[in-house]
């Protein structure tokens, strides 16, 4: 079964459900996303009553607001129970703690970080809420002196982010500081299927431009990547299957590889794949692999014929968000056209509501080895060069 709901839903999703006829239920939100569409309704009554009969039932979500729902129909459920561990990071940390002992990790209300003591606290340190979702109010904190800073952009993002999220999606007044994890980041698409066995959909490496960056600008993979750290995810999805039963059950997992095949779990969003229908999108258009389908299906990706066919390549998922100083008042629309030819291989141009979403949309795209001064350009862009500002009379 599926559960949509807002801020976006692909039509690569729509498509999809539409094809394989996969229950989707009924939800409000659900019926006015696929108008429209011919669909495999199943009531939210008989959604409820097949989950309690089997809780294994595979479900998938597209949106963090998709929670709330399984929150309020089956708040005592297997399924809720899962969800919480993984949504809450602080629960998380206490549920692989053993694993990493030596690592930092304390809890905090909003209202008490002003005055929280931390001279004494490991640095450098993260802060983010313990239900988060992409890059709020995350912070890299190097030392004592950046505090108060830090705190103030916290308050201003979580007032700006509190009409578009709920709290289910990230926390308004709780918040995790957590040792800062050194190595490159990656983010993975995964599940586990009807018998405990985890299957990896994609993984992509996440760039940043600078040691305090944050954003999610760009992602890329390929065949080096996907190879590479395969054995490392899977001993880790393994890992995690021994301490919690997980069963039709997909996941999209932040690590950071702290050392050549070793890594370090950052975060893990139950239920889902990279949020905005990104990540999964992007491995169809990538590798062809429709990873919903692959996910009801129980199937598993062929990577030596995916690759065959996709030597030297690197495909990459570029947010464009507006880190610039141009208020977004100002800005007439963004030229989404100017944006691709600056592109060797565009594969998929995706414009969303910035209102809902709080981006203009995701550009998909290829690029040949030798070629990948055109992601650098875009890691550090404002993005000011693709936006069209209102003319306002003098």
């Amino acid at each position: 079964m599926i559960l949509l709901d807002y801020p976006f839903v692909s039509d690569f999703l729509k498509e999809t459900l539409v094809r394989n006829q996969f229950p989707l239920i009924a939800t409000q939100e659900a019926m006015a996303i696929m108008i429209g569409h011919r669909v495999n309704w199943i009531s939210s009554e008989d959604a409820i009553e097949k989950l309690q009969k089997d809780p294994l039932t595979p479900v998938y979500t597209n949106s963090e607001n998709s929670i709330k729902w399984i929150q309020e129909h089956l708040p005592n459920s297997p399924l809720m129970d899962k969800i919480r561990v993984f949504k809450n990071k602080f629960r998380f940390r206490q549920l692989v703690k053993a694993l990493y002992p030596d690592y930092f990790f304390k809890a905090a209300q909003l209202d008490e970080l002003e005055q929280m003591d931390i001279k004494r606290f490991p640095f450098p340190f993260i802060i983010k809420p313990v239900v988060g979702f992409f890059s709020i109010a995350v912070h890299k904190v190097d030392g004592p002196e950046d505090w108060s800073a830090t705190v103030a952009k916290i308050k201003q993002e979580i007032e700006k982010s509190s009409g578009l999220y709920p709290d289910t999606v990230v926390s308004q007044t709780e918040f995790i500081l957590e040792g800062y994890i050194s190595g490159e980041e990656y983010a993975f698409d995964c599940y586990f299927d009807q018998h405990g066995r985890p299957v990896i959909l994609n993984v992509l490496h996440h760039v940043f431009k600078s040691e305090v960056d944050v954003s999610d600008r760009v992602y890329s993979s390929s065949q080096e990547i996907i190879e590479r750290l395969s054995p490392a995810i899977m001993e880790f999805l393994e890992g995690i299957g021994k301490k919690i039963d997980l069963r039709n059950f997909p996941l999209h997992i932040e690590i950071r590889e702290t050392e050549p095949g070793k890594i370090i779990p950052i975060e893990v969003n139950p239920m889902r794949f990279g949020g905005l229908c990104t990540t999964a999108d992007l491995t169809w258009f990538a590798y062809g692999i429709n990873s919903y389908e692959y996910f009801f299906q129980s199937k598993k990706p062929d990577w030596e014929a995916v690759f065959a066919e996709r030597k030297d390549k690197q495909y990459s998922l570029i947010l464009l968000d507006n880190q610039s100083d141009v208020p977004q008042g100002d800005i007439a629309y963004f030229d989404f056209n100017a944006l691709a030819r600056d592109f060797e291989n565009p594969l998929h141009v995706r414009e969303v509501n910035m209102g809902q979403c709080g981006v203009f949309g995701f550009l998909f795209t290829e690029t040949s080895k030798g070629n990948e001064q055109e992601l650098t350009e875009i890691l550090h862009s404002d993005l000011t060069k693709y936006m069209v500002l209102k003319e306002f009379s003098k």
